[in-house]
């Protein structure tokens, strides 16, 4: 391990791909929806994705979302590797990305305590995969990486802030170790630097309750 690691132990998860979405099998014989799949039910965000492949096609939009999810599958890897002190791995094309991501690591990351976690919550109802927990410029922190075509705005990244929130609550659960913090970092095409945004998710709790309900209540 490159940084400092203080790893808890986390029960593995096993998934399902079903036609409502990706659900987690969880101790006590519950299967949970993965947050990804509760955020991507949101109507609005349906709408703007229905929207985009109304506008460039079908077949383009599976090309560019089959692209995407390459990249963000090498760039996770690469940076796992990183973190982990094991040799760079993972596509040749992504990294020049991944040598603008990783610097703001080796600065920031202070303590690791879980990577690649698979994390649920009873109390949330849901699940999902986190990138990394550490300590992060002091702070605990749920950090997760990211990569996009152009910059983002914070309204942008909604999604990605409510996924966090929702990390950071299922990891209290599961190790009672309070996570304050959430931090992500988007690798940017043809910028010298990524996007960081830092932020304490309580701002963020109310609302992805809100989403929470609002997709069980939908899916009766």
């Amino acid at each position: 391990m490159r940084f400092h690691n203080e790893l808890v132990n986390l029960p593995e998860l096993t998934a399902t791909q079903t036609e409502r979405g990706r659900m987690y099998n969880v101790p006590g014989g519950r299967a949970y929806p993965s947050i990804t799949t509760v955020l991507g039910a949101r109507p609005e965000k349906k709408k703007i994705i229905a929207e985009w492949r109304a506008r460039v096609g079908e077949q383009e939009a599976n090309k560019v979302s089959a692209q995407a999810s390459r990249r963000g599958t090498s760039i996770h890897k690469m940076m796992e590797d990183w973190i982990t002190g094991e040799p760079i791995t993972g596509d040749l094309v992504n990294r020049e990305m991944f040598a603008t991501m990783h610097p703001y690591v080796d600065k920031y990351l202070q303590t690791v305590y879980a990577l690649e976690a698979p994390l649920y919550s009873h109390k949330l109802g849901v699940a999902g995969r986190c990138d990394l927990v550490g300590k992060w410029a002091g702070v605990n922190c749920i950090i997760d990486f990211k990569t996009s075509k152009r910059l983002k705005s914070e309204e942008h990244i909604d999604n990605y802030l409510l996924q966090a929130t929702a990390y950071s609550i299922m990891f209290e659960e599961l190790t009672s170790t309070i996570i304050p913090g959430i931090v992500i970092l988007i690798g940017v095409d043809g910028e010298p630097k990524p996007q960081m945004f830092c932020r304490f998710r309580a701002k963020y709790v109310d609302q992805l309750y809100g989403v929470i309900a609002d997709y069980y209540q939908n899916s009766r």
